[in-house]
């Protein structure tokens, strides 16, 4: 069964699943390309992530979740 994933999931998390780095670079989250995040993905969560740059959360987890 997969994981759920919350606005409290880290960053890192969601990315060793391929199908989530395609919908996260869908909506353009920056931290995919910036070099400084590489070190921090281990303790961003996608909340704080998607409040930094305006990404709308709840739409974000609805595909991310999908099956």
């Amino acid at each position: 069964m997969k994981n759920v994933i919350t606005k409290n999931t880290f960053l890192a998390e969601a990315l060793e699943d391929p199908k989530n780095v395609k919908i996260l670079e869908k909506y353009d989250l920056p931290c995919l390309n910036c070099p400084f995040a590489q070190y921090e993905m281990k303790n961003l969560k996608i909340g704080q992530v998607c409040e930094m740059y305006k990404i709308n959360l709840k739409s974000l987890l609805e595909e991310l979740n999908k099956e």
